[in-house]
Order: structure tokens, then C-alpha cells, then sequence
């Protein structure tokens, strides 16, 4: 199809595109004084490209991905994916949590989210290997914090490897919530880091219930490292309704779905 069959829409919509590719991230202000359009008319834009050009949507514009099963996107990225509906969903993963329990928490921006959502608590215990969901608890003095060591990932202030999985063979873990990069019903639970799958997979072997926590981005995409299958999980916390035939099989193998207001 020739540039010219194109509608003033979807010439406006591949420039997007192009400029997504060529800079990684744009926003709506971009592309209002790029394109002269309105602000309104880019956001519309970007909600369409979101369902159809494999870009992810941030506060105020949006990266380019592709769905691509390699490309990992850092934490200061990712902090500004999906922030109201990830606080969302942190506080229904905390009301989950009693005094006195156990939990933990793997690294990612919704589990940054949920030890923000605990700091108040008073008597549970925290596992992670996260050491930026450490610092965040530190100062909070009626929580204990255990931190597994081991090699540190900057794209997500993990600590991985051998070291932190020996720690974590030695713990009793009541409720882990674990963030994810990806959830499809036949490839189950995926994560784009070979060495953030061996530690979760660690984590969900010593913990007597595990919580996946994901926003809708997250559903139905595949990443390239396999944490576990779907019959793992206890429990999910996500934002947004799943799909019926999606929730339909995780009521059938057992795993409660869990919608944050």
C-alpha cells in the first residue's frame, strides 16, 4: 500500500511508530510538536498502537518493545509503566498480609510497590532478594527484613546466583509474591533473566503459597526464561479482568484470581 492510500490517521500513527523505533521512547508532548495534533488525538493514538504495534504505554507517552521475548527493560523504566493500577494491586496484596506472618518478595516494580504498601506493619518478616525492596523497608522497625545475597542484576536490583539460592534453601516462607514479565496459560510463568528464573524458582519451592502479581501488560505475553506452570501459582493478583477462558482454566487447576479494586 503506497503512502498516499493511507488515511491522514494511520500516517500519523506510522510516524509514531517510527519515532518510537528510532528514539525508544516518546511522549504525548513529543508527538503533539512533531506531528501537530492534539494532545488528545496522540493519547488515542498510542491507545491503538498499544494493542496493535507491540508498544507499551508509560505515564504521559510510551516505549517501543515489539513484544520482544529479549528485550528487558530497566527499573527506572519500568517504574513508570502502569504506576496506578501496580499501586493497586500492591494494596490488595497487602491486605492479604496478617501480623505476624512471613513473606516474600521477589525484585520488580509491583513487589517495590507492595513493600511500600507494608511499611507500617507491625511483626511480619520479609524475605528478598532485592536489595532496593530492603532499603525501602529499612527504616521500618517492626518489620524484619532477610536479604539473600548473592551477584546483583542493575536491571532490577536483584541478587542472583548460587549464594542467594543456598540462603533461601534454608527458609520458611508463608505467602511469596512474585513479579513476573510474562503469564500465558501454556507457558505459565516467565521472566526475561535466566538467573531471576533459578531464584524464583527457589523462593516458590520454600514458600507455602505463592502469589504471582502482574498488571494487564503482563497477560498473555511470553517471555524467554520459564519460572514455573500455571499449577504452581496459589493465587494471582492482577488489575484488570482476565480474559474468560484465561480465568476459566486458573479456576480449574485452582489458582484464585484476585482484582484489585
Amino acid at each position: 500500500m503506497s503512502v498516499h492510500s493511507l488515511s491522514k490517521g494511520e500516517q500519523r500513527r506510522d510516524a509514531i511508530v517510527a519515532m518510537l523505533k528510532q528514539k525508544g521512547r516518546i511522549s504525548v508532548q513529543d508527538i503533539v510538536d512533531t506531528l501537530h495534533c492534539s494532545e488528545a488525538t496522540a493519547r488515542r493514538d498510542l491507545d491503538l498502537l498499544e494493542k496493535t504495534e507491540g508498544i507499551i504505554r508509560t505515564i504521559g507517552g510510551a516505549l517501543y518493545d515489539a513484544h520482544s521475548p529479549v528485550r528487558e527493560v530497566s527499573f527506572q523504566e519500568k517504574t513508570s509503566l502502569s504506576w496506578l493500577e501496580k499501586e493497586r494491586i500492591a494494596a490488595t496484596a497487602a491486605s492479604l498480609v496478617e501480623d505476624g506472618d512471613v513473606i516474600g518478595l521477589s525484585g520488580g516494580t509491583t513487589t517495590y510497590h507492595i513493600a511500600r504498601a507494608l511499611k507500617s506493619r507491625r511483626g511480619i518478616t520479609v524475605v528478598t532478594n532485592a536489595i532496593n525492596i530492603a532499603m525501602e523497608l529499612a527504616d521500618s522497625e517492626d518489620i524484619q527484613v532477610v536479604v539473600a545475597g548473592g551477584i546483583l542484576r542493575s536491571k532490577s536490583y536483584e541478587l542472583c546466583g548460587p549464594l542467594a539460592e543456598k540462603l533461601i534453601e534454608g527458609l520458611n516462607i508463608g505467602k511469596m509474591f512474585l513479579g513476573i514479565d510474562g503469564v500465558a496459560l501454556s507457558q505459565g510463568l516467565t521472566t526475561y533473566s535466566e538467573s531471576e528464573a533459578q531464584i524464583a524458582k527457589a523462593l516458590i519451592k520454600r514458600s507455602d503459597q505463592t502469589l504471582a502479581v502482574f498488571d494487564r501488560t503482563k497477560v498473555g505475553r511470553t517471555s524467554l526464561f520459564s519460572i514455573a506452570p500455571l499449577t504452581a501459582v496459589h493465587g494471582c493478583i492482577t488489575d484488570a479482568p482476565l480474559d474468560p477462558v484465561f480465568r476459566q482454566e486458573l479456576e480449574r487447576i485452582g489458582v484464585r484470581v484476585h482484582l484489585a479494586e
